[in-house]
């Protein structure tokens, strides 16, 4: 139906009526082709002026901006030597570090402190480490053999962390106050 409207001698306003009087189901659809098939073809190929790609690049500077973009890794370019000085500088076993790098440590049980304290030693901002914080990830660079394929498990609190570290409770209670 649409073919036969398409390839009418004379797709005017009175031969759109008669289809759709004929074929009231399809309305939306008649219409739509009729538009198509009545407007004009433009090829225009001339150079655009200063004033149009102003407008352009202003249009294109709105998309670009309201595109998301991906969350930035604060700790892609720390190497094993700078993750050990995180370590020396937080005055925690390295186990703990390493948790706090594949995230496998809840965001809620970080102290604010010791957030900044582990961002400052880092080279990083709480809202970037904040704004990266996810779920855990597999670590890419660590890989080792298994037998089974390797899971990412679920996350745990610091405190926890410090406790399966051998943290001794003093210290894991001064780590984990929120004031200085």
């Amino acid at each position: 139906m649409l073919d036969a409207f398409a390839v009418e001698s004379v797709p005017d306003r009175s031969t759109l009526e008669q289809y759709l009087q004929l074929y009231p189901e399809y309305a939306a659809e008649l219409v739509d082709l009729s538009r198509e098939l009545c407007r004009e073809d433009r090829d225009d190929t001339t150079p655009l002026t200063s004033a149009d790609r102003k407008l352009l690049d202003a249009a294109w500077a709105r998309h670009a901006a309201a595109q998301p973009t991906a969350a930035v890794d604060p700790f892609a370019a720390l190497t094993a030597d700078d993750w050990r000085a995180v370590a020396r500088r937080l005055d925690v076993p390295r186990q703990v570090v390493t948790a706090l790098r594949e995230r496998r440590v809840l965001l809620i049980s970080i102290p604010k402190r010791f957030l900044q304290m582990f961002a400052d030693a880092a080279g990083s901002t709480i809202a970037l480490v904040e704004a990266s914080w996810g779920s855990p990830e597999s670590s890419l660079a660590r890989s080792y053999k298994a037998d089974s394929k390797p899971t990412v498990g679920q996350q745990v609190t610091l405190e926890q962390v410090l406790v399966e570290a051998g943290v001794p409770a003093e210290k894991r209670a001064r780590l984990l106050a929120e004031a200085n």
